[in-house]
């Protein structure tokens, strides 16, 4: 085959509906090319998963804990699937990044935010969760090679909303490790610097305000269709209806776990609670919009547009 066949086969491969070049960087957000992860040729492939919370009630806060919210916590409620007296509490993250610890009382702590990647961060959690329900107290449990065929979190625990407790830092890590707390100060002190201020609004699902020291912003996960969705903030825009708190602005969107997260500046010392009523109100107004099947104005679209063209992909 001559250059120019090989250069037209290799184009005409990459344009493949739906498939990844393998140049092209891995969408599980590793940093590394499709063809060196996911996409390996060798037989270590693994399936990468582009939503993998879907269906759970707290799919969105789920994204959110595991993406953009530095300290929190849950209780996790097992299945009755699972044979275990043991309770869990699901965290953002926690010491040296460990996947789960086995507390001195059998108590598991389950951490979203690992090194780990892949391909399903679903069947991740899964696997660390019953390797920890397994392990003796005072262990440290994680992952070093894919996890393989098994469950998933949503075969393991109860569908239910999470009840988030967001903290100011991660003092909840050495709560009632007095005599311990030493090992842990250099960690402890680094991880609260690290960790910007946030809160979780109450009068919506998987809104989170949080200050980064010269602006604040609300990241709000939301588990509508993509482009339904993106119709939606266009219709709302041209309405003026986007504008969460005075001197707001709508700017942009994360595409994480196959949902969009949209992004809104606010003026420095709007703080979480006066974003109440509005979020709820905006809330209202989203869903009427996204009930609206009517075609788009030239105005819509070229809100619309604009909208699509301020996301960045994170996984």
């Amino acid at each position: 085959m001559g250059k120019k066949s090989r250069v037209k086969a290799r184009s005409e491969a990459a344009t493949t509906p739906g498939e990844v070049g393998p140049r092209q960087p891995c969408p599980c957000g590793s940093g590394k090319r499709y063809k060196a992860c996911h996409g390996d040729p060798s037989g270590v492939a693994r399936t990468f998963v582009s939503r993998p919370f879907e269906g759970m009630t707290s799919e969105c806060d789920l994204i959110a804990l595991r993406e953009l919210v530095p300290a929190a916590t849950a209780p996790l409620h097992l299945s009755d699937a699972v044979e275990t007296d043991r309770s869990v509490l699901l965290c953002t993250l926690l010491p040296m990044a460990a996947p789960a610890l086995v507390r001195q009382d059998g108590t598991v702590w389950l951490a979203l935010q690992v090194q780990h990647q892949f391909g399903d961060p679903s069947r991740d959690l899964a696997a660390v969760l019953q390797k920890a329900l397994e392990a003796e107290p005072g262990s440290m449990v994680g992952l070093t090679d894919a996890p393989g065929e098994g469950p998933r979190l949503q075969d393991l625990v109860v569908d239910e909303p999470l009840d988030i407790t967001v903290h100011d830092g991660f003092d909840f890590w050495i709560a009632d490790m007095e005599d311990e707390a030493g090992a842990l100060s250099a960690s402890l002190e680094s991880a609260n610097a690290a960790a910007n201020p946030t809160r979780r609004l109450g009068s919506v699902d998987a809104a989170y305000w949080t200050n980064v020291g010269t602006k604040e912003h609300l990241r709000w996960v939301m588990p509508h269709d993509e482009e339904k969705l993106l119709s939606a903030l266009a219709r709302l825009h041209v309405q003026g209806k986007d504008v969460i708190a005075e001197g707001s602005r709508l700017v942009g969107m994360f595409r994480v776990h196959g949902v969009l997260v949209p992004v809104w500046d606010l003026p420095v010392g709007t703080g979480a609670d006066v974003l109440e009523k509005p979020a709820a109100k905006f809330a209202e107004d989203l869903d009427k919009a996204l009930a609206d099947e009517a075609p788009l104005t030239a105005e819509e679209r070229a809100a619309r547009s604009g909208l699509a063209n301020r996301q960045l992909t994170i996984r």
